[in-house]
């Protein structure tokens, strides 16, 4: 595991254009996809990313066969080499439960290892489990693995207690290749969701439903390959939206989906910067010299991303005033916060609520990321910050964050990888 550091020196403007990846959060179930077909599958603008690199590392354990070019990967699976999904594999990545429903529905079985991943809550993996149980499977837990059987799935009805992409994604992959129509509820509306359920409509899935919180699947016998290009990383794009801002300074985050970023959107206006869509692909980030305190609560999409949390809580350390963050979605997701306070943020957690004071005079300081969005928030900290950032394990920022001190060196900022022995 690398063990470099981030080193930025603050106090620039960030000026030009970024160029938005990918989404990884399409890219990891689109990839799992291939499982259902032995087909070739392609998939385009795919970001250069860990979680790809491992997802990519467990389908050749499963007999892919894969080749790349640019970002562009090409992925074959004509038989399957085993159904187990091994601890040394999945507990680097959580994603990799979208491995239970194709194997599943392939192969009759399935055999993975309770995922691991970031550590911002417990992240239970039953709804995915008790989805696959109403279209036949039968489950057990044992020595650490999940381990699921059924000799054919068969269309069934399952309402998930809360909304959650990877159970909906995992399902709907399921239910492609089931008996019959799989009905499910209270599904996600995320970008991804839909994404991938217009990728296994071109496999030759029938589905009804995308993006409202009922979904139909009427199952297929087989389905084909596929060639698809991502959509644009809006959660990426948030986050250099919320550079330019805070640094006061003027990008343009080019190729991306304006209509996923509305809620950010919002909020960036509601804080007193400037937003202009150029294009249907392309926004402009204006920061203001004075930014307006706020009141979030995330939400499932369309509300506020819990993703984007972490880096408008740095945003708002710099308000002219106190705001307020209210994080729903997930339990245990305030970790970057006594990091940020160690830059000189004033923050006080009570329950799911953090208080924000702004004005705050940031310094600093070395730091430590503990997950994937808290890394991006000691960022985009250290670019406000007097003096000199170190930013620590940043394994996690690889994890979902294609070259970003590379992009934001060509921004302005001062920001460098250190290696570290």
């Amino acid at each position: 595991m690398a063990l470099d550091y981030i080193e930025i020196k603050g106090g620039r403007r960030l000026e030009g254009e970024v160029q938005i990846s990918g989404a990884k959060n399409a890219a990891l179930p689109a990839l799992a996809t291939a499982l259902l077909t032995s087909k070739k599958c392609v998939l385009q603008n795919v970001p250069d990313l860990q979680d790809i690199s491992t997802m990519l590392k467990i389908l050749e354990h499963f007999g892919a066969r894969s080749q790349s070019f640019d970002s562009t990967y090409e992925i074959q699976i004509e038989n399957l080499g085993s159904v187990e999904a091994p601890y040394d594999f999945v507990r680097k990545m959580r994603a990799s439960v979208l491995l239970l429903g194709p194997l599943l529905a392939r192969n009759g079985m399935a055999r993975i290892s309770l995922p691991g991943g970031c550590a911002i809550g417990v992240r239970p993996i039953d709804l995915h489990l008790k989805a696959m149980e109403s279209m036949g499977a039968v489950i057990s837990l044992q020595d650490g693995y999940v381990e699921a059987r059924a000799k054919k799935l068969k269309g069934g009805e399952f309402t998930f207690g809360q909304v959650t992409v990877t159970g909906t994604i995992n399902s709907m992959m399921a239910a492609s290749l089931a008996d019959g129509e799989s009905r499910f509820l209270n599904c996600a509306k995320e970008p991804e969701v839909i994404f991938c359920g217009e990728l296994l409509k071109s496999m030759g899935a029938k589905i009804e439903g995308l993006g409202t919180p009922t979904i139909l699947v009427k199952g297929q016998t087989s389905l084909s390959g596929f060639s698809h290009k991502l959509i644009p990383d809006r959660i990426e794009s948030g986050t250099y939206m919320v550079a330019a801002a805070m640094t006061k300074g003027e990008v343009l985050i080019r190729q991306t989906c304006p209509q996923y970023l509305e809620a950010v959107i919002r909020a960036l206006k509601d804080s007193g910067a400037n937003v202009e869509l150029q294009s249907q692909d392309d926004i402009l980030v204006k920061g203001a010299n004075e930014i307006c305190p706020l009141n979030i609560v995330t939400q499932p999409h369309p509300g506020f991303p819990t993703d984007m949390q972490a880096q408008f809580m740095t945003y708002l350390c710099l308000a002219n005033g106190e705001s307020q963050m209210m994080e729903t979605i997930f339990e245990n997701r305030f970790m970057h916060v006594p990091e940020l306070m160690r830059l000189g943020a004033k923050i006080t957690i009570q329950g799911s609520k953090a208080t924000i004071k702004g004005n705050a005079s940031l310094v600093g300081a070395p730091v430590m990321a503990t997950d994937l969005r808290a890394s991006a928030s000691l960022v985009l900290a250290g670019l406000v910050a007097k003096g000199t950032t170190k930013v620590h394990r940043i394994y996690h920022l690889d994890r979902g964050y294609e070259k970003m001190e590379k992009k934001l060196a060509l921004l302005g900022a001062n920001i460098q990888r250190v290696p570290q022995a």
